[in-house]
């Protein structure tokens, strides 16, 4: 009897790569899994289609014990989409000692890595790849799936081709809405909407804040939302609290401002849909710029980007537990008014200064001027291009966590953005 046999993988008797695939020797990825312990991703090729190049992620069933729901969630997703902008599983093999995903090859590389190598970038440029993963991404959620961690990282390219299509990657976090109400915090700090923060029921919306976040990053270079400390970074979030900021925003159009704000909203009945997002005139119509802009995003994205190649992996359930403790290290070393002023309430995610504040406030914010600059400016602008924190690392709940050149985003301080 197969260890997963409700999701019918296929058992090999004799070792895997003997029967089914040739493996090629190349290690395409490690996966750090919970544990502790590491799965790999291979290149591979087909015996019975040979040319055929595929990517095999090999999972230790040591390392699935205890876990083995999470990879059937995933598992589950995956064979339940189709679709040209989202990488498929192609086969599931198991033998007595490890689990197979049989994907298919991306060989194109990271979406910001070919930004920077461009001659040339403009608006329209990004208008098209955000069109892309909202196409992707509507069709996922009419399939009933929420991924729960889109990033730039888990944006590949398929191919090499100048025109290559762009393609989502990583499920581990993904989820069926039909499996039950969603309100594990998790997904990746900086990417990641208020309604999660908050420890509030969410759905669909939530991917849509994270192209919203991207789509800010690709006309600008740098992230909405930084901070050095967690807490602050969560408050920013929470409130929605970013700007279009001088100068990096005075070439790019006004309707790219106002698609953005439509999804960076803080009310998630508010946010856009995918369809939505998908009729406005940014994404649908000829309102994105055809001006360069590749030399300032290039250049935002290597000091934001660049300058961090690894990652911790963490879970979410860790980040909220740094929450509480940093709400009540800081009650021991400041008084109740310094506390309130800093510090994210751990049960709801809301700023405490903000506590006696009509709730709706923090519900209709408009995002496109933020209404306190001082606080916003004096965050912003910290120096933070050494610091190798976790703000933007993985929070990895149900899967693995890629170490393969991630690129922590490092928000540069707005005076060395020249």
């Amino acid at each position: 009897m197969t260890m997963i046999g409700i999701l019918r993988l296929t058992f090999c008797e004799q070792d895997f790569w003997i029967k089914v695939y040739w493996m090629k020797n190349t290690t395409l990825k490690m996966f750090l899994e919970r544990d502790g312990a590491f799965s790999q991703v291979v290149l591979a090729e087909s015996k019975e289609r040979p040319g055929e190049l595929v990517a095999v992620k090999c999972i230790d069933k040591r390392a699935l014990k205890g876990k083995e729901d999470s990879l059937e969630n995933e598992i589950r997703v995956l064979r339940k989409l189709n679709h040209s902008n989202i990488v498929q599983l192609k086969e599931t093999y198991e033998d007595k000692q490890k689990v197979y995903l049989v994907m298919e090859l991306v060989t194109g590389g990271e979406l910001f890595d070919r930004i920077v190598e461009k001659g040339s970038y403009t608006e329209k440029d990004a208008s098209a790849l955000i069109r892309q993963i909202l196409e992707a991404v509507d069709y996922m959620h009419c399939q009933g799936v929420v991924h729960r961690d889109l990033k730039p990282e888990n944006l590949l390219y398929y191919n090499q081709d100048p025109d290559s299509k762009i393609m989502i990657s990583d499920f581990g976090l993904s989820k069926m809405e039909d499996s039950g109400v969603m309100a594990t915090a998790c997904g990746t700090p900086g990417y990641v909407a208020p309604e999660v923060l908050s420890q509030k029921p969410y759905g669909k919306a939530v991917d849509v804040w994270s192209i919203g976040v991207i789509a800010y990053i690709l006309l600008c270079g740098y992230p909405p939302f930084y901070d050095e400390n967690d807490a602050n970074l969560f408050a920013q979030i929470v409130k929605g609290d970013f700007e279009f900021d001088s100068p990096y925003w005075d070439d790019i159009s006004d309707s790219a401002k106002d698609f953005i704000t439509h999804l960076i909203c803080v009310n998630p009945n508010k946010r856009y849909t995918c369809k939505q997002a998908l009729a406005h005139p940014w994404i649908s119509g000829n309102a994105a710029s055809d001006k360069n802009i590749h030399g300032s995003v290039s250049e935002q994205l290597k000091k934001n980007f660049y300058k961090t190649k690894w990652k911790q992996a963490y879970n979410a359930a860790a980040v909220v537990h740094q929450m509480k403790k940093l709400a009540v290290g800081k009650s021991h070393q400041h008084s109740t008014e310094d506390n309130d002023k800093n510090c994210i309430n751990p049960s709801t995610g809301i700023n405490h200064s903000d506590v006696n504040k009509p709730l709706n406030n923090l519900n209709s914010i408009n995002t496109k001027n933020t209404n306190s600059n001082n606080n916003s400016n004096n965050s912003k602008n910290s120096n933070s291009v050494n610091n190798s924190n976790s703000n933007n690392s993985s929070t990895e709940v149900a899967s693995s966590a890629t170490l393969n050149d991630v690129k922590a985003p490092i928000k540069t301080p707005i005076a060395d953005r020249t």
